[in-house]
């Protein structure tokens, strides 16, 4: 991770936040990484997609944002790619175009999941459920922080291999004061 070490601390230093939160899995924590606060930073945003290229696998399609925080992500690493993006929500809406993906074809394509925080993988899980059951077939799984509480295992039950850019004791170690 040494070639890393200052981007993960960038991200640490901008997103780092200690409260009493509730995560999506519904685990508590003192510590939250806010991907918003680094998501809004256009420079290391655009940081981030660019250490996040190496992490995409030949023979993908597409890449599928997940709503909402995976968007800006996905939408960074198209214009580095050359990757077309889908825009997948969290349910498909009742109105309009009604689809669970919005901005292409999903059926009989290889896409290529990207996300920003993983805790135990649930959204991921909704949202390859849907994908497939319109007809994807997926590559694997993208994100820029794995939280280190069971995102991989879950995911691996369902045939999806996570790779993240950095663990959460990757942006701890990154984010201590230099002794």
């Amino acid at each position: 991770m040494a070639d890393e070490t200052p981007l993960a601390k960038r991200i640490y230093d901008t997103a780092h936040i200690t409260g009493e939160f509730t995560l999506r899995s519904g685990a508590k924590s003192n510590e939250y990484f806010d991907k918003y606060l680094f998501e809004a930073a256009p420079d290391l945003l655009k940081h981030i997609a660019i250490a996040m290229v190496k992490l995409v696998p030949p023979g993908v399609d597409a890449l599928a944002g997940l709503e909402m925080g995976g968007i800006p992500i996905a939408t960074m690493l198209s214009q580095l790619t050359g990757l077309p993006v889908l825009f997948v929500r969290k349910k498909a809406k009742d109105y309009g175009t009604c689809k669970i993906a919005e901005g292409g074809v999903v059926k009989g394509r290889k896409l290529l999941i990207v996300e920003d925080v993983v805790t135990s993988g649930g959204a991921i899980l909704d949202a390859a459920k849907a994908l497939r059951a319109e007809g994807a077939e997926l590559a694997q799984v993208v994100c820029v922080i794995d939280r280190e509480s069971g995102g991989p295992a879950n995911l691996a039950k369902s045939d999806l291999i996570l790779k993240s850019l950095f663990t959460m004791t990757d942006l701890k170690k990154a984010g201590e004061p230099s002794q």
